[in-house]
């Protein structure tokens, strides 16, 4: 049986862990925030360290729901599971259990995949509950459409920066060659730009350059790259004291999961003349084509894709609070989202 346990968290709806002994399971769900709709959020399965750094991600990467969900004007809230663990212990008992535990929270928190979780895993998920998106014949691979987003957000940071959105005989340091920045640098070649690209994985590297036209360097180098833009699309953290002091660019935008190690880091991009497009606002299309999902009728890709214009228009309104405002677009970003989820509240308290 699952034993189910909630954790009192200031700023936090609910927060809850759970232990199955039977499959081994370990896991922590957060509910961040459910103004604007239910909590939805990623299941990833990580060999976390200890509890307490399994909590931290949980409770980081749920905030983070919120805000990518508020800035692409969707009625979600932000919701994360996490589950300590590696990928070998997965078994039918281990996602009937977490299928049980993501009930639990009766639609509030809905889940889909993330790090280490696959269709066919969410879909023994599915068995135990009726919240979850991703599954098999429905939105399909979120990465092709993760890039499409990433491209609009970009072409809006393009615009504010070089006064028009073209790439065009710019230069582009891709970081990471994986399933998103190799689609990404394939739409940012076909519109003319140039690509210098790096991955820990040469032979990923070397078939975007060879996809594209563009050359290789290594991933030491790559955030030295004299260039237009510096996309992050590998780990997080790659804004950080000892690369900001590389960085040779006017633009940072790119698909990574908290680019910024510190806040204090966008401060920093800010006063260096750099335009930064957020990574959770660039990076919400995987939320929003997901998101189609939960529509009547179900899943329209045409609609979903329409409906990631909303990135480039949230861009826009970003860099106008961060010109009228004197603050960093990370911050006018978070104040962005706030802004809707504090009109939602407002509203529904009215």
């Amino acid at each position: 049986m699952v034993e189910i346990t909630e954790i009192q968290v200031d700023g936090y709806e609910c927060v809850k862990r759970a232990i199955d002994p039977a499959s081994g399971l370990h896991a922590y769900i957060s509910v961040h925030s459910t103004v604007l709709g239910p909590a939805l959020g990623g299941m990833r399965l990580w060999p976390y360290a200890s509890e307490e750094e399994a909590m931290t991600d949980v409770l980081r990467l749920s905030r983070g729901m919120t805000y990518k969900a508020a800035c692409a004007g969707l009625a979600l809230g932000g919701g994360k599971s996490v589950i300590i663990g590696d990928p070998s212990m997965k078994s039918d008992a281990f996602f009937e259990a977490m299928g049980e535990f993501v009930d639990s929270f009766g639609g509030t928190y809905i889940t889909a995949e993330d790090v280490n979780i696959k269709v066919e895993d969410m879909g023994i998920v599915a068995r135990k509950s009726d919240h979850v998106v991703g599954l098999a014949g429905k939105s399909g691979n979120p990465s092709p459409k993760t890039a499409w987003g990433v491209f609009l957000g970009l072409k809006a940071t393009l615009e504010d920066v070089y006064g028009s959105d073209s790439c065009d005989g710019k230069v582009f340091a891709i970081e990471g060659a994986g399933s998103v920045g190799s689609v990404l640098a394939d739409y940012i070649a076909k519109e003319g730009g140039k690509i210098v690209v790096a991955d820990i994985f040469d032979e990923s590297a070397q078939r975007v350059a060879k996809a594209t036209g563009g050359t290789v360097v290594g991933p030491d180098e790559i955030r030295a790259v004299d260039c237009d833009v510096y996309a992050p699309c590998a780990l997080g953290g790659s804004i950080n004291d000892e690369s900001i002091a590389e960085l040779k660019c006017k633009i940072v935008c790119g698909a990574a999961n908290n680019q910024l190690l510190e806040a204090r880091h966008g401060d920093k991009l800010r006063e260096l003349g750099i335009r930064y497009a957020p990574d959770y606002v660039v990076n919400a299309a995987g939320l929003i084509n997901v998101y189609d999902e939960m529509m009547p009728g179900g899943y329209n890709e045409e609609r979903a894709v329409k409906n990631m214009d909303q990135i480039r228009e949230s861009m826009r309104s970003i860099f106008a609070i961060s010109n009228e405002e004197g603050i960093s677009t990370a911050t006018a970003a978070d104040r962005f989202a706030e802004r809707r989820v504090e009109e939602a509240r407002a509203k529904a308290n009215a």
